[in-house]
């Protein structure tokens, strides 16, 4: 007897109506515009614009924050950055999910924030989000990846290309994908 065929993923069946983007749709395209023209531009050289605007959005950034150009920001009323930190070239911040950044954390050029994901299991492929924390210190490569629901713990370093889908200790050094423990992070006091 022949067993049923496995059950296939059918887009037209998804649907994510419980998810709630955290502002009106007019605010969404208002963003979408500004995130355009002033923060996700790379012919605005003026790092103090690019915080303007995000907090005109209501992103919460602190003093002393450096964000580069090409920086992209999915919805920065879900967004906070601590004081001192530095946000590298196109940084893309997909935070359908909240994503809280702590003081002095370094996001080299080209990391990725990826709070949504989807749910592989199912025919539906339904939306999955989970917030992303940094805490104090976090220094994440170039080209690396955090996913959704993980916490960078304090001090804690994801090495260029990594991929974070699990939590880091605090001053732990992290490579690879999935990445892996290399060793502890052993700063030299001044």
């Amino acid at each position: 007897m022949d067993s049923p065929p496995p059950p296939k993923t059918d887009l037209s069946r998804f649907n994510n109506d419980w998810f709630d983007e955290g502002a009106s749709k007019f605010k969404w395209f208002l963003w979408f515009i500004a995130n355009g023209m002033f923060v996700l531009n790379p012919l605005n050289p003026f790092n103090g614009l690019r915080k303007l605007v995000l907090r005109a959005f209501g992103a919460k950034i602190g003093k002393g924050v450096i964000l580069k150009h090409r920086v992209n920001v999915k919805f920065p009323w879900h967004l906070t950055i601590g004081d001192h930190c530095w946000i590298g070239e196109a940084v893309w911040i997909e935070n359908q999910g909240r994503v809280t950044i702590g003081n002095n954390c370094c996001l080299s050029q080209g990391v990725v924030l990826m709070t949504g994901n989807h749910d592989y299991k199912k025919p539906t492929f339904d939306l999955i989000v989970k917030p992303i924390v940094l805490e104090d210190g976090v220094w994440l490569g170039a080209r690396s990846t955090v996913t959704q629901g993980v916490t960078c713990r304090s001090h804690a370093v994801l090495g260029v290309g990594a991929v974070a889908n699990h939590d880091l200790e605090a001053y732990t050094i992290y490579a690879g994908n999935p990445c892996k423990e290399i060793r502890k992070r052993v700063m030299e006091a001044q």
